[in-house]
């Protein structure tokens, strides 16, 4: 018997729920053998969706859910009132062996909380980062943190370091990542306290390829495969990531349609055009996992259609298999003698 990576999966979570939650969840079980979907949330609904596909049902499962947490509540009290939401059962199921991961485009909040106080932290690790995969010139950067912890310090962010490099190197297949600190400069005297206090301890280390600090304009040609940060300053690159995208893209179509020459020349450049928009595409990277827990935890984008969904199964599965907690739990004995080699020398 084929030994599965179960993926719990949150069917009432984001703004397509459950149409496009269930359709990402067959299309994953359908591309890959070794994933078997566990898909909480209501019963009735769910079933509705499957209903519409053809799909492995002895790898498809429902687990029904009576309750959902919406992305409005405040998230500690959802996680402590509403037991039987998808979220919490899904978490739940990582907990108790039940499930290796989960997957949900629900409430960040409750994610988070959950994720820390259902799930909990592997031992040695402080502060659990959400870290998503951004497209770049030449390919994916992994942003650490991004909305897990706002307020860090330096010995979280040489964590966060070492979880991404691991991560990169493993899940996503680049030999030897390059890992950068995020700054207003490269020089190393640059930047706020944290940042200062950061750099000689990501220095020190010698089982990751620290190439120094990196600044906003250098992310999006890929000048580092791991960009570390606190989750305020990593959130609002995100979001600015994604608004000038999204701008850019508003623009290009507007100009293209704007004459009759545009439209003549959108027509030329459509298949080059087409190749670039997917190659920068946030959705073929999955969603973002909030590493350094026991198991793993996936938030995908609120809106997130099937393809998002799909490709955030099959990074679970692909984390799974490489063990990515096992190497976190080997490595963070390094972080602990760097830090306190630090210290004793102030």
């Amino acid at each position: 018997m084929a030994e599965y990576v179960r993926v719990a999966v949150d069917a009432m979570g984001g703004d397509n729920a459950p149409s496009e939650i269930v359709k990402g969840a067959v299309d994953a079980a359908t591309a890959n053998e070794q994933v078997r979907i566990l898909l909480l949330g209501d019963e009735k609904a769910v079933q509705t969706e499957l209903s519409k596909y053809t799909y492995p049902k002895d790898r498809v499962e429902i687990i029904p859910t009576t309750e959902v947490i919406e992305m409005a509540e405040p998230p500690v009290n959802a996680i402590r009132t509403k037991k039987d939401s998808s979220i919490v059962r899904g978490m739940k199921m990582v907990h108790e062996g039940e499930a290796d991961a989960f997957v949900t485009a629900g409430s960040t909040g409750a994610t988070l909380v959950g994720g820390q106080i259902i799930v909990g932290r592997i031992k040695g690790i402080e502060r659990p980062p959400l870290a998503p995969l951004m497209p770049t010139a030449k390919g994916p950067v992994l942003l650490i943190d991004c909305g897990a912890n706002v307020d860090a310090r330096a010995s979280q962010l040489v964590q966060f370091a070492q979880m991404g490099s691991i991560y990169m190197e493993n899940v996503i297949g680049i030999r030897n990542p390059r890992v950068a600190l995020f700054n207003i400069g490269a020089e190393e005297e640059k930047g706020n306290a944290l940042v200062k206090e950061t750099y000689p301890l990501l220095k020190e280390l010698d089982d990751i390829n620290f190439v120094g600090n990196i600044e906003a304009r250098d992310i999006p040609a890929g000048a580092a495969d791991v960009v570390v940060c606190d989750a305020f300053t990593g959130n609002a690159i995100l979001k600015m990531y994604e608004g000038v995208a999204s701008t850019l893209l508003g623009e290009i179509k507007k100009a293209l349609m704007s004459s009759l020459a545009g439209k003549i020349g959108g027509l030329l450049i459509k298949p080059s055009l087409k190749s670039v928009l997917k190659k920068f595409s946030v959705s073929s990277y999955g969603g973002a996992p909030l590493l350094g827990l026991r198991g793993l935890v996936v938030k995908t984008h609120g809106n997130s259609k099937a393809v998002e969904i799909q490709h955030s199964i099959e990074q679970c599965v692909t984390f799974q298999k490489a063990g990515i907690n096992d190497q976190f739990k080997d490595r963070m004995h390094l972080v602990d003698r760097t830090v306190k080699k630090e210290e004793s020398a102030s």
